[in-house]
């Protein structure tokens, strides 16, 4: 035992009987010249080597953290953010199971399906749960091109939209508004750059 040394209250003891904080301290002051138990004893070196290798870890997670200290919590406020980004979980109509889809992803697969429509170019679409079930509201704005009639066009948008919404997703719709927010050259209807789509989920 080593009754000159006072012990931490927690303090662990390591098989020789010295207390694991003084093998820390010696871990921490590696400018210091190691005593001559702890030069013979095993369980010490030990312990002093496990501690210098997690003190050394610890140092290079700080050494990358970003200007202002917000390394580590940057990652995680990052991830969060990312989940955020997803938007919604919605269920989609299968009783059977308990099956769900992000709201951004969904979006992505509905926008898409309105793009197939020839002058037409979805720019954001939002889906919210009516509290009927699984039932969905979708509202999406399109940019579209005045060569043929709107009513028209708007029809064709809503059929694929429900149709990928039933077919490719499962997911039930109540509804689709549709609100037509800019107009396309005829010419470049085809194209939808990014002018038009406006990044927009």
């Amino acid at each position: 035992m080593f009754p000159e040394a006072e012990l931490l209250a927690g303090d662990e003891l390591l098989p020789c009987g010295r207390p694991l904080s003084r093998a820390w301290e010696q871990a921490r002051d590696t400018a210091a010249t190691p005593d001559p138990h702890t030069a013979s004893c095993p369980s010490c070196r030990q312990a002093v080597e496990g501690l210098t290798a997690l003190d050394e870890a610890t140092r290079a997670l700080r050494a990358q953290a970003r200007p202002g200290g917000h390394g580590l919590a940057d990652r995680v406020i990052s991830a969060v953010r990312a989940e955020v980004r997803l938007g919604a979980m919605l269920p989609l109509d299968d009783p059977a199971r308990d099956l769900r889809i992000a709201e951004s992803a969904a979006a992505k697969v509905l926008r898409k399906a309105a793009d197939t429509v020839p002058g037409s170019r979805a720019a954001s679409c939002r889906l919210t749960p009516t509290g009927n079930g699984p039932a969905v509201h979708v509202a999406m704005t399109l940019a579209t091109a005045l060569d043929q009639p709107l009513p028209e066009q708007a029809a064709q948008v809503r059929r694929a939209v429900l149709h990928a919404a039933d077919l490719v997703l499962g997911l039930a719709l109540a509804d689709v508004d549709l609100e037509i927010d800019a107009v396309l050259d005829p010419l470049d209807a085809s194209g939808g750059g990014p002018a038009e789509r406006g990044g927009q989920r």
